[in-house]
């Protein structure tokens, strides 16, 4: 007797529903494994296509010098803090001598707590201490454009005499300004009273949802040495001609390192990067996570598939004397094999459809809750949850299917 792959399905189907309360125990490992994957998955996916756009933004073209590695605002590694600070006339050296670079722009970045003080901003009944204070060269804003909400940049005489204006980010003027228009208002900045001309548009990207240039005030480089004559946090951006990127990376290394009289053979002291390198850095961490995350899920697969194995072993000595009537009316090894194996890829399978479901409930829940973590199911962890758990299925089934095809007909059918 032949018997169909449909009807192999519909049996084993059958099989599953029987005993729903002990299917649904058994594939708990398989759901805890897939639900781990889709939903890390879906939130690394997310939080690298906001970091991804955040560095879009900073330029391709562009390489950045600073004297620590990392975040400007951040003092960098201790073996990096004696490094001698970068000076602001390397920029124009490095465009007078680099035949690769465009142009070149310097940012100075004020520390956040100063002589003892968080720098805060303020206006009448509101303030802020979640503030990035940034001196900008007028070049800053030709080499990494940003829109704005409203308003104008600084002209060349405010920046040359080093006028108290500032522009503001969007959330920063939204948390000072929340009934109003801040251009043309004053805001009080660490003591000092600065005049808005314009406000930013909401920046792109950011990590877990935020972006720092949201809550950034943008003053006149001038503005920001005559008021602190102490800080010496300088950013070199230089932007290399088109398709020219590789060449001016080493034109700027070569040049600071003259510039700073670094001896031959001898490491930098300071940092080069562009963005594509940032991204590839970041890269590498997020594959680490993923590693992890599939080693964790990896113990749930195998005990779930261990408790797949038990139960198909359970259910061959259940269903002896049902084996020995089907092998005595004609039903081959390959169809009791067929027929095992589906019953237990069958337990996977919805083991790793309600794992997927449940990972799009958490992802979905997590969006909700924290829209600062953004979080995006990327279609290929759907298909890979669904084919490793069907896999696991396959392989912790194939013992039980083995040896339920090996059994003699005739002792199955004096089986009690």
């Amino acid at each position: 007797m032949r018997i169909t792959p449909g009807e192999n399905v519909r049996m084993a189907l059958q099989a599953v529903w029987t005993h729903k309360f002990r299917s649904a125990l058994t594939i708990v490992g398989i759901v805890i494994g897939i639900t781990t994957v889709v939903s890390v998955s879906s939130l690394l996916t997310g939080v690298r296509k906001g970091i991804f756009t955040f560095f879009e933004e900073f330029g391709p073209d562009n390489i950045f010098m600073n004297r620590v590695s990392g975040d400007p605002n951040s003092p960098g590694r201790l073996s990096e803090r004696k490094r001698r600070p970068l000076r602001p006339e390397y920029a124009e050296a490095i465009k007078r001598l680099a035949p690769s670079v465009e142009e070149t722009a310097v940012q100075l970045y004020i520390p956040s707590i100063v002589n003892n003080r968080p720098i805060t901003a303020r206006v009448r009944g509101f303030e802020s201490t979640n503030v990035n204070l940034v001196g900008h060269s007028l070049t800053s804003f030709l080499l990494q454009p940003r829109e704005l909400a409203e308003g104008r940049l600084f002209t060349a005489a405010e920046a040359a005499r080093g006028d108290r204006v500032a522009l503001v980010g969007a959330s920063l003027a939204q948390a000072l300004f929340p009934t109003g228009s801040p251009v043309g208002e004053t805001v009080m900045v660490d003591g000092a009273e600065y005049r808005i001309l314009g406000v930013f548009a909401p920046a792109k990207g950011g990590f877990f949802g935020e972006n720092g240039l949201d809550f950034q005030i943008s003053i006149p480089l001038r503005t920001a040495q005559l008021r602190y004559p102490q800080a010496d946090r300088y950013i070199i951006v230089a932007k290399a001609a088109p398709g020219r990127r590789e060449d001016a990376f080493e034109e700027v290394r070569t040049i600071t390192r003259r510039l700073r009289n670094v001896p031959e053979g001898a490491p930098e002291d300071f940092s080069l990067t562009t963005p594509d390198q940032i991204i590839s850095r970041l890269d590498s961490i997020t594959r680490m996570v993923y590693l992890a995350t599939i080693a964790l899920s990896a113990l749930g697969l195998l005990v779930g598939g261990i408790g797949v194995m038990n139960i198909m072993l359970v259910s061959v000595t259940e269903r002896t004397r049902e084996i020995g009537i089907r092998k005595a009316i004609g039903a081959r090894r390959a169809d009791i094999i067929f027929q095992f194996l589906m019953e237990a890829v069958s337990l996977t399978g919805v083991g790793g459809l309600l794992g997927i479901a449940v990972a799009l409930l958490v992802t979905l829940l997590v969006g909700t809750l924290v829209p600062a973590l953004p979080s995006e199911v990327p279609p290929w962890a759907l298909v890979a949850g669904l084919l490793v758990s069907v896999a696991v299925g396959l392989f912790f089934g194939v013992w039980p299917a083995v040896k339920a095809a090996r059994l003699d007909p005739v002792v199955a059918l004096r089986y009690e």
